[in-house]
Formats: structure tokens, sequence, C-alpha cells
């Protein structure tokens, strides 16, 4: 029988689901903006928008999910969100997704994205925190103790006093 992994080392599910919460909220937010901000603007300094821009405005809002977490895990190893929570995602061995590796993520995360929500569920029971995109790619996606939670593997307790006569501050 072999031991348990050390799980410490590895983003929880309320962790995870924090950080793609925060990734979503931006990429609605930045293609809401990206398919109608450049219409708009057209349309007060020239006139009617082009069908051309519409339709080129819609493409790019839709690849931006993909060019987003592509991007972040390719080369920080971290969405906007995971840094907020202190978390990046990597291969199993440590070293960094790479591009074809975060472009293959992304792709099936977002075009099988009920399913990647569910599958995050294995996060529960796999000695690694693993989801079922993380076993299928090959991924962890680990703490790194410098995001905004107070449960961060580098925060320090706060003083605590001990009890007995002399009340001393107690680490």
């Amino acid at each position: 029988m072999t031991a348990p992994a050390d799980r410490h080392g590895f983003a929880g599910l309320v962790t995870r689901l924090t950080g793609l919460v925060t990734d979503v909220g931006l990429l609605t937010i930045a293609s809401l903006a990206l398919s109608s901000l450049p219409p708009a603007a057209w349309r007060q300094l020239i006139g009617d928008e082009p069908r051309w821009l519409d339709v080129l405005c819609g493409v790019l809002a839709a690849l931006l999910p993909w060019a987003y977490f592509t991007a972040c895990w390719a080369m920080a190893g971290a969405t906007i969100g995971g840094l907020l929570v202190g978390t990046r995602t990597c291969r199993a061995d440590g070293a960094p997704l790479g591009p074809g590796r975060a472009a293959a993520r992304a792709f099936v995360g977002l075009a099988a994205a009920p399913v990647w929500l569910v599958g995050l569920l294995g996060v529960l029971t796999d000695g690694h925190r693993r989801a079922w995109h993380d076993r299928l790619f090959g991924t962890v996606v680990r703490r790194t103790g410098a995001g905004l939670s107070p449960f961060d593997a580098g925060r320090t307790r706060p003083a605590r006093r001990r009890a007995g006569p002399a009340g001393r501050l107690a680490r």
C-alpha cells in the first residue's frame, strides 16, 4: 500500500472555481467590449458600420477566451484569476505547459465547458487534486502561495497569547 500523496501543494476545488469565475467575469466584459465598442465608435464617427466590421468583431470576441487561456497558460502558467487565488498550471513534472498543450487544454475546456466543470469534481478524490482534463493533458494546478487568499501557503499566522501567568506572545 502506498502513502497518500501530499495534497497541500495542489489547488482545491474552491480555489480553482474562484479563479475560473474571475476569468469568466473578465472575459465577459472584454468580449462585450470587443464586439460592441468598435461598431459603436464607427457609427458615431463615420455613420452606419459595415457588415464586415460586425462579423470581424464577433469572430474576435468568440476567439478571445481561447487566446486568453492559451496565452496565459503558455507564458505565465496562470490566468489573471489564477494569479489572484495563487495557483499555477503546469505539467505533472512541474515543467511549463508550452503553447501546444496550453492551446489544446483551452480548446477542449471551452468546447466542452459543462463536461469540464463536472470533471472538476475529480479534484475531490484525486491525491494530486487533478480534474479529468488534468489527467487528459498531464497537468496539475499547484498552489503558489502568492495569491490574495488568506489560506495561501506563504501566509504567516498571527501571534496568539499563551495561557499562563506570563501571557507571552507565541508563534
